[in-house]
């Protein structure tokens, strides 16, 4: 075979193979096209809608496994900048389910939040805008998406992908009306790995020339976190996104540590607190909260003031993710994972899922986590120091919580109960029942607790403000 006919053969291949991925994205583009031009959407900028409905703080059930808990909305508005691209969600909701956290309970009848995406921002955060049935169809023209027919239930797709920033995979269905009728991606989440991001939208409806559904539910995780009912559509209106301004600046908070007692370091780190005690010849932990980056923060600290001993036991005091993102963390370090019994299978199934977006050190390592778990009661001892692990019973906050007691010491550990933010700041609690409940569990076991090292807090805390807070008096 001459060296002319090889040429001719290879460039034959190469040939016969582009074309292929050349016409999947012309496709699309035509399938897009029909798409937006179907929804009215061909020259969107900017978009408000505003209904009402129900919203689910993520991550934060009542119980391991369950669903996250629910709000009702009366009040939604969102406005949308495609081009910045930018968004300003408000909402005003009251708690409907009675048990949970992320504000479940609270006295406050309305409680209005604020969400913002700025641009700039992370994909994680932007996804929100670019998982509408519009951001996606302006996502797609960009991102050389490809196109796929997909039957789901019965039913006839156009199945539209394309990959953003080399990484996050995002598919739309589109049905046989041209409407965009579900958008999914994956995000990294440092408990749970590679998560699902589903938005459904349905009942589309005329407004202004764009059609618009006028159902939508979003879920993360499995659970919904948004089902709304659209009332009110407002295309290409002027909009004005931008966030307040907020005292202090930004980035990392700075971790400050408290030596509370001998061997015992509070370490103070903005939204979330550690606490690490010293042993003979280790460190238990207590608490490894959000993720892996924040975990080890805590842990160089730890280095910090206990040199050269190793953390053996983390204990975990709940199973909602900012307070479980960085225990894997610590597994990859070796550490034991101490957690309610409960807990365990639920982080067996839930934090052994895929990371292919960003594998952590325990994925890395090819460790797997190591538990002890706590029914009533657990105690870790040295003859120095003495930890009493406890299940709060009944807790408002969620199944499956633990605190840890220093009985030498009078200082009891505990998270999501009973927080001091900072100096002339009332204490905050889940819900009107949380002090309470934890002052019935201290009186119930009997212990005798001076001071608080709350894992939400500015500083140690007299137990008295603990008492104050449930309106109780001090025995």
């Amino acid at each position: 075979m001459t060296a002319k006919y090889l040429a001719v053969l290879v460039l034959g291949i190469s040939l016969a193979a582009f074309p292929a991925s050349l016409a999947a994205q012309q496709d699309a583009r035509d399938v897009l096209n029909a798409s937006a031009n179907a929804m009215g959407a061909q020259n969107l900028r900017t978009l408000q809608y505003s209904g009402s409905g129900f919203s689910f703080v993520f991550a934060q059930a009542a119980s391991p496994g369950a669903p996250w808990p629910r709000f009702s909305m009366k009040n939604y508005v969102r406005d949308i900048d495609f081009t910045a691209p930018a968004s300003h969600a408000q909402q005003v909701r009251t708690s409907v389910d009675k048990r949970g956290g992320g504000g479940v309970g609270l006295p406050t009848v309305d409680q209005r939040q604020d969400q913002f995406v700025l641009p700039g921002a992370p994909w994680s955060q932007q996804l929100d805008i670019w998982i509408t049935p519009y951001g996606f169809l302006q996502a797609a023209m960009k991102n050389q998406a490809t196109v796929t027919s997909k039957r789901v239930n019965g039913k006839n797709y156009e199945l539209v992908t394309f990959t953003t920033e080399n990484k996050y995979k995002v598919q739309g269905y589109i049905d046989d009306r041209n409407m965009v009728e579900r958008v999914q991606t994956w995000i990294e989440q440092p408990a749970i790995g590679d998560m699902l991001i589903e938005a459904v939208y349905s009942d589309y409806k005329d407004f202004g020339g764009l059609k618009f559904p006028t159902r939508i539910v979003q879920s993360q995780g499995g659970f919904p976190v948004l089902d709304l009912t659209v009332a009110d559509v407002k295309p290409n209106v002027p909009v004005v996104i931008q966030a307040p301004q907020r005292n202090g600046g930004g980035g990392p908070a700075q971790i400050r540590t408290k030596k509370v007692a001998d061997g015992v370091f509070y370490m103070l780190g903005g939204a979330n607190d550690s606490v690490a005690v010293e042993f003979n010849d280790y460190v238990v932990m207590i608490e490894a909260p959000q993720s892996e980056e924040r975990a080890m923060a805590f842990v160089a600290e730890i280095r910090k003031q206990i040199p050269e001993k190793p953390i053996k036991y983390v204990i975990n005091t709940h199973h909602h993710f900012d307070h479980s993102g960085g225990i894997r963390a610590l597994a990859a370090s070796g550490a034991i994972i101490i957690t309610q019994k409960i807990n365990k299978p639920y982080f067996e199934k839930a934090m052994t899922g895929p990371r292919t977006l960003d594998p952590d050190a325990l994925e890395k390592s090819g460790k797997k986590m190591v538990f002890e778990t706590v029914s009533d009661k657990k105690v870790l001892t040295d003859g120095t120091h003495t930890i009493e692990i406890y299940t709060v019973k009944d807790s408002p906050h969620t199944d499956g919580s633990i605190m840890a007691y220093l009985p030498k010491e009078k200082m009891l550990a505990e998270a999501d109960i009973f927080d001091m933010p900072g100096p002339g700041v009332p204490a905050v609690t889940e819900g009107p029942a949380t002090a309470a409940n934890l002052v019935d569990n201290i009186e119930r076991l009997g212990l005798k607790v001076d001071w608080m090292l709350p894992i939400h807090s500015a500083d140690i805390v007299p137990v008295a403000e603990l008492y104050k807070a449930a309106h109780r008096q001090v025995p």
